[in-house]
């Protein structure tokens, strides 16, 4: 094939999660005596596995033939026993083999017919690599809370439903639900508000090393071809920098298979108990262009959700029906085998015929709305990365830009008058370039220095439409904007945001002491900010005013962010860690009552202790806890002005402690048991005095829309059929406590306290795999978020769960 023995990086890509037989099920293989370098480009071709070596003399170790029906870890425990190598897998299709921190002499060749070994009855599972930490730690070494949803769990109904999949696994993850593409995504407590504004949001999401977004929604990209999905919990300025106050997400893509050709196709109709039914189809298709050199890699889907929610005052049934389709594409170039580039794609289009809330004076499922309120996202993204690896050093550079609009409408009709819309477009534009140059040594150790650079722009453009008589005359809902009769839009003031961001980051991890390590970092941040009003009509102040406002949003400033972490395991196979970390938001400018306001940045300490014990998905008994304190200083929340328009300002200081545990059990290999619970306190200790004035005197402000307590329970189990078929079994119940739907008693109204439930069946047999599941067994109507439309705040508003809902699937690969 031309390659050398002594390949630095090995690459053979999977189709992964395009077959059901995914790199962790067995698969016959049949390895020929060699050396390593060479096993594992042919393990690669025969798995669909992408495997790599940080240590070129490891590609000279000879190697035993195999032949059998395996895992792909399963192989590469035989393939590296008594190497002085292990592998650690970094996600769903994708190992890394390393040395051992004490590395024995290479074996010398063995006769091939010695080794022509049957599979071993278990095999050992290999460990958890975080990823996201951006240097491949191993969970047990990782001092931080963080969850991994591995590729497996994103059976293809997970998918259709975006992020909701993760909602449903993920006791501390949040969100509101506002509909799709409209969402503000909470990790912990740290929630500003459930009004969409120009705040910049406080989770950060990335597509691999992608960001996602920044002063907008969650765009809630369908995980279609996902290979894993990692949340890490609490500040994570060092690494990820602003906006990343909550914590982050992570997506991980499955990446082109540069030797072979294959693909899925899936499809599935639902039904929703009062309401329409809906359906999905999907498609993922891996072409090798030039054999082990190029490969191109699609995914392309369309989902609708059917409506549940009648609109009485209209005549209307089943008004919420959602339209979702995209797709993505990733080109992979490896022109050596130290090289990896990735020219990738995604687009995605949301278009929601009305808005998801109810009424309960009106009936369950029922609201009385004068207009219509539809909503449509168009999300597009552009990156390009490049990896080029040399002994343990591994220099990564990713460079994207992102295109997301999303366009609102709420009924601004007011008591007796005539019916009025109020339309609200918020185009985010955002270019981000990071390089950075990581050291990945043993068990955990090693240090990474990077260089970014970020640029954004929000703008916000606002209007009102009145549906009266032609006659009629002007009525002023929003002051200084006169509405006219049917049709006639008037403009209303928007604002429009920059930044420019220059960074240089860097962390290290080092072992003072053996079973101790020390982690320090820091982050150094030069901002530029500008802001100004756009559209501006019927100001409340002078010119002179406007000019001062705007002054005070241009600015620059430096932050410096550090971090510092100590973890043990001096005790096998416990973890025990403490770290202190912060983030920040950087401020802008917002439009309150028609008048230009700058809102300034806020920042977030968090201390946390901890502990693991165990692996999940490894270890029979996997445990983990943590003890949280937050203080948030400055805090920006998009809240809402006298007229009801959303707008962004400080509230004030706040804490939050935070109590979280979780248990996965394994009592039989086909079996797992998960339960995760979290508990939240938090104030708002120093309001703002806007707040204190809307107050009641005394009373204790809670931060909102993140419940008190939250807790999930999760039953998996998978096994054998027979030869060629397999069996797989899920159910779920996840718990949102009580929470509020902002700061103050008019967003004071309660929320959350409701239980939601899943169960589903899939059978596979071959390259084909029918699925059955059922969500909300109860058919619970909970109330999941509060808000209605921000101009009629005295309404008893509520989001329902979707009712009960059974889907039927069928998915076929090739």
């Amino acid at each position: 094939m031309g390659r050398k023995t002594d390949v630095l990086f090995v690459t053979a890509f999977a189709i992964a999660a395009a077959s059901p037989a995914r790199a962790a099920d067995r698969q016959s293989i049949d390895l020929a005596p060699g050396r390593l370098g060479e096993a594992v480009v042919a393990l690669g071709r025969q798995t669909g596995a992408s495997i790599g070596m940080s240590d070129q003399s490891l590609a000279g170790i000879a190697t035993p033939a195999i032949r059998g029906r395996m895992s792909t870890a399963g192989a590469l425990s035989q393939l590296l026993r008594g190497s002085g190598a292990k592998a650690r897998q970094i996600d769903a299709s994708t190992w890394r083999i390393v040395r051992a921190r004490k590395a024995a002499p290479p074996p010398s060749p063995t006769p091939a017919a010695a080794v022509q070994l049957a599979p071993v009855a278990q095999e050992p599972p290999a460990d958890i690599i975080v990823t996201a930490s951006k240097r491949d730690i191993p969970l047990p070494r990782y001092a931080g809370m963080v969850e991994t949803v591995t590729g497996g769990l994103f059976e293809t109904a997970d998918a259709a439903q975006g992020t909701a999949a993760l909602l449903s696994r993920v006791a501390s993850l949040s969100s509101t639900h506002a509909g799709a593409g409209r969402n503000k995504l909470f990790i912990r407590a740290i929630a500003d508000s459930g009004v969409a504004g120009p705040t910049q949001a406080t989770t950060g999401q990335y597509l691999g090393d992608m960001r996602l977004n920044y002063a907008a929604p969650d765009p809630d990209l369908r995980l279609y071809d996902v290979g894993g999905v990692e949340v890490l919990e609490g500040p994570q300025g060092t690494l990820y920098g602003a906006g990343s106050l909550g914590g982050i997400i992570r997506i991980i893509p499955n990446a082109p298979n540069l030797a072979q050709f294959g693909g899925q196709i899936s499809t599935g109709v639902s039904a929703t108990q009062h309401g329409d039914p809906g359906g999905d189809l999907s498609a993922i298709l891996n072409l090798p262009i030039v054999a082990e050199k190029v490969a191109l890699r699609v995914v392309g889907y369309g989902v609708q959700e059917g409506g549940y929610i009648d609109d009485v005052l209209r005549d209307k049934d089943d008004v919420n029906r959602t339209r979702t389709y995209g797709g993505r594409a990733t080109l992979r170039i490896a022109p050596a085998d130290d090289w990896t580039i990735d020219l990738s794609t995604a687009y995605q289009h949301i278009e929601g015929d009305d808005a998801q809330y109810a009424s309960r004076e009106v009936g369950r499922l029922e609201r009385a709305s004068s207009v219509a309120q539809p909503y449509h996202s168009d999300y597009i993204l552009a990156n390009a990365r490049i990896e080029h690896q040399w002994d343990d050093l591994r220099l990564v550079s990713s460079t994207g830009y992102v295109r997301n609009v999303l366009a609102e409408s709420y009924d601004a009709t007011q008591p007796g008058g005539a019916p009025a819309l109020f339309r609200q477009r918020n185009k985010v534009e955002l270019f981000s370039t990071e390089n950075r140059l990581v050291r990945d040594l043993d068990n955990g150790l090693g240090w990474l220095l990077g260089v970014s650079y970020l640029e954004s722009t929000s703008t916000i453009q606002r209007s009102l439409t009145g549906y009266g008589p032609l006659s009629a005359p002007a009525i002023e809902i929003l002051p200084g904007v006169p509405v006219y009769g049917r049709g006639r839009p008037a403009t209303a003031t928007g604002v429009r945001n920059r930044i420019k961001e220059a960074t240089l980051f860097g962390e290290a991890s080092f072992e003072p002491l053996q079973g101790l390590v020390a982690t320090v970092g820091g982050r150094l941040t030069n901002s530029r900010l500008s802001g100004e009003a756009i559209d501006p009509v019927a100001m409340l102040s002078a010119v002179a005013d406007l000019a001062r406002v705007e002054a005070q949003a241009d600015r620059s400033e430096t932050i410096f962010l550090p971090s510092f972490s100590l973890l043990s395991d001096a005790v096998k196979g416990v973890t025990l860690y403490a770290r202190f970390e912060q983030g920040f938001r950087p401020g802008g400018l917002a439009v309150d009552d028609q008048r230009a306001r700058s809102f300034r940045n806020d920042r977030i300490s968090t201390m946390e202790l901890g502990f693991r014990k165990g692996v999940p998905g490894r270890d029979t008994v996997a445990l983990s806890g943590n003890v949280a304190y937050t203080d948030w200083r400055d805090i920006q929340a998009d809240v809402t002005d006298r007229i009801g328009l959303p707008t962004t300002a400080n509230i004030g200081d706040g804490r939050i402690y935070t109590v979280e545990g979780r248990i996965v059990v394994r009592p039989i290999p086909p079996l797992t048991l998960d339960g995760s619970i979290i508990y939240n306190d938090s104030r708002l200790t120093q309001p703002a005095q806007f707040v204190r004035a809307l107050s009641y005197e005394g009373r204790s402000l809670t931060l909102p829309n993140v419940a008190n307590l939250g807790g999930r329970v999760a039953a998996d189990y998978r096994a054998p059929l027979g030869d060629d078929m397999r069996l797989h079994l899920s159910a779920s119940a996840r718990y949102v406590g009580k929470s509020r739907l902002g700061v103050g008693p008019i967003l004071g109204r309660e929320q959350g306290d409701y239980v939601d439930t899943a169960l589903s069946a899939a059978v596979t047999r071959g390259p084909v795999e029918l699925s059955l599941s059922l969500t909300n067994l109860f058919d619970s109507d909970g109330n999941r978020f509060s808000l209605g439309t921000p101009f009629d705040l005295s309404t008893d508003y509520y989001t329902p769960l979707r009712p009960r809902t059974v889907r039927i699937g069928l998915d076929f690969a090739f």
